[in-house]
């Protein structure tokens, strides 16, 4: 590669999306991920991901599509019926920590944290925190089944658009859908802005510098096919080795790895 450093894919998401710029329409890729950070009960540096984009749909008919795949696989290994809810980001916290996590003051959310006995979270940013409460707090405690959360906070949408709520609050179009307290999926209603796309790109380098994480670039080609025009739709990312989890009624990822990260 002439010297140039190289990664194994953390996502088949920009790729994927450089197809739909030139206009391939619905799309899906199945197959391997890698995050070198990432090892537990949940969590393999080497991963199977199934990937798939619907034009012209919203992250809620999206979340019908994912909700039917994982509720028909589901019912006809275990042969019986799984429930199905689904709860906005705002309703969770309201039920387990009684505030808006939306509106919440920075400093509610690091004395929360705080609460929880994370010291070092005093100084924090308003998006980790939430993440932290969320996995810490949140997660543990969801209905048993298939649970969707959708309107994430804005400061958690990542790559998914943004709108103004019936009550005035500003949230991301993204959700995830949790089994049986397991999270398997993360989406979102695409952002199709290039030009938004390009600062929260900028202020997310900017932030990995300012936290001292390994330097990364713009992605060129990327930011190339969302100038010509990403075609409005959603798109979800699935674990697949986290939903052979719930099949098969196991709590380590290696249980459903022929050579987890211990064995390789």
């Amino acid at each position: 590669m002439g010297g140039t450093a190289s990664y194994l894919q953390t996502s088949p998401e920009f790729f994927m999306k450089r197809m739909l710029a030139s206009g391939v329409g619905d799309i899906y890729a199945l197959g391997k991920a890698f995050r070198d950070d990432e090892q537990g009960s949940r969590h393999n540096p080497e991963f199977t991901l199934l990937e798939w984009y619907r034009v012209g749909w919203d992250e809620y008919q999206l979340i019908t599509e994912v909700e039917a795949l994982i509720s028909e696989v589901f019912e006809m290994l275990n042969n019986s019926k799984i429930t199905i809810e689904r709860i906005s980001y705002s309703d969770c916290f309201e039920r387990a920590l009684q505030f808006d996590p939306h509106t919440a003051s920075l400093e509610l959310l690091q004395a929360t944290a705080l609460d929880q006995g994370y010291t070092d979270w005093a100084n924090e940013t308003r998006a980790n925190c939430l993440d932290l409460l969320f996995s810490e707090i949140i997660e543990p405690n969801l209905p048993s089944g298939l649970v969707s959360i959708y309107d994430y906070p804005a400061c958690q949408a990542a790559l998914a658009q943004t709108y103004e709520d019936r009550m005035g609050r500003l949230v991301s179009r993204r959700f995830e859908v949790f089994l049986n307290c397991v999270e398997l999926a993360n989406g979102y209603f695409e952002l199709t802005d290039a030009q938004q796309q390009k600062e929260r790109f900028s202020k997310d380098i900017k932030h990995r510098k300012q936290a001292n994480k390994p330097a990364v670039t713009l992605d060129e080609k990327l930011d190339q096919a969302m100038q010509t025009g990403l075609p409005s739709c959603s798109g979800v990312a699935l674990g697949v080795d986290r939903l052979l989890m719930q099949l098969c009624k196991v709590s380590s990822i290696d249980d459903v790895l022929a050579f987890p990260w211990s064995r390789c």
